[in-house]
C-alpha cells in the first residue's frame, strides 16, 4: 500500500517557528562570533529534543535513548502528505546516501528517523510502508496521540488536524525541519532539505564526525 501521495487530500506547511527555535536560529546567526563561524554547531545548547516512547513498524516501543551513540536526522511529518513531506524526506535521504557514498564511515553512524504527526491514520504497519518507500535505513515511528504529542512537544514541533476535505480527508497543519542530533541527543543543526540532496550532505559532512 502507497502512502506516499494522495490526490484528494492537500497539504500546508506550517511556516512559522516555533518561538524558542526562532529565537535559538536567530542567535545562532546574528549574534558577534556567531557558533557556525566559530566551529560551533548553530543549534549548540538549544531546547529541542529530549525522550519519547513511540512505535515502530513492528508495534514495539523504541525510545530516544535508543539512539545513544548515533547521530539523528529527525523529521516529523505524515504519511498522507501529498507533496511537502515527502519530497523532504526524499531530500533527506538523498543527503544521507550522497554522504554514503563519499564516506561511509560517517553516514555509518547517522540514524534517519521519520515520526508521524497523525497518529489518527498512521498506523505502525503505514508508518513502515512510508518508510521503507524511502530507504531501509529509515526508521518510521508512531504512537498514541498522548505518545506523539510528548515528543513533538519537546522537539518543538508544531502540529493541528485542519480542515477537513473532500473525499473523506483531512490537512495536518506543522511545522516541517529537518533536524540534525549528535550521539548524546544535543542539536546540531537543520538540514536545508529546500536545497536538495548535495546541500544536505555537505550540511552532514559538516557535522558528523
Amino acid at each position: 500500500m502507497n502512502r506516499i501521495a494522495m490526490p484528494h487530500i492537500r497539504f500546508r506547511q506550517f511556516c512559522a517557528l516555533p518561538a524558542t527555535l526562532a529565537a535559538a536560529l536567530a542567535l545562532a546567526a546574528c549574534q558577534p562570533g556567531a557558533p557556525e563561524a566559530a566551529g560551533e554547531p548553530p543549534l549548540a545548547g538549544a531546547d529541542i529534543g529530549g525522550p519519547f516512547e513511540l512505535v515502530n513498524k513492528d508495534g514495539e516501543t523504541v525510545r530516544w535513548a535508543d539512539f545513544d551513540g548515533q547521530y539523528r536526522m529527525v523529521y516529523f511529518g505524515f504519511t498522507y502528505c501529498p507533496d511537502i513531506c515527502p519530497t523532504d524526506v526524499q531530500r533527506m535521504i538523498q543527503g544521507y546516501k550522497k554522504l554514503a557514498e563519499t564516506q561511509p564511515e560517517a553516514a555509518a553512524k547517522i540514524q534517519p528517523i521519520f515520526i508521524s504527526v497523525d497518529p489518527e491514520r498512521d498506523t505502525p504497519e503505514i508508518v513502515g510502508e512510508f518508510a521503507s518507500a524511502f530507504s531501509d535505513d529509515l526508521i518510521g515511528l508512531t504512537g498514541t496521540p498522548e505518545q506523539v504529542k510528548a515528543a513533538a512537544d519537546n522537539f518543538r514541533v508544531f502540529y493541528s488536524r485542519g480542515e477537513d476535505t473532500p473525499g473523506g480527508g483531512y490537512l495536518m497543519d506543522h511545522s516541517a525541519i529537518v533536524y540534525l542530533f549528535g550521539p548524546d541527543g544535543e542539536p546540531l543543526a537543520t538540514l536545508p532539505t529546500d536545497q536538495g540532496g548535495d546541500a544536505v550532505a555537505a550540511e552532514l559532512a559538516k557535522w558528523v564526525s
